[in-house]
């Protein structure tokens, strides 16, 4: 298995230490997985469509701040 670091802000990882019996890296896994089958979704539609490049990014911001607005982080 390869492996990522990623950043997060200090207060972040002071939470994520509070909670130590939550398996983080699975967390991370699972919303990396989530991102990529929107992204080839997003490609599928995008390969057999006549939306231009810039149509296909509107959409995908769209996309975007809907999930946010769902998760409150709006």
């Amino acid at each position: 298995m390869s492996k990522v670091s990623v950043r997060v802000p200090d207060d972040l990882k002071k939470s994520m230490e509070e909670h130590r019996q939550i398996n983080w890296s699975e967390i991370a896994r699972e919303a990396f997985r989530e991102e990529i089958k929107k992204l080839e979704l997003a490609d599928s539609i995008a390969s057999g469509s006549e939306l231009t490049e810039d149509d296909v990014q509107e959409i995908g911001e769209k996309v975007k701040q809907g999930i946010a607005e769902k998760h409150g982080l709006n």
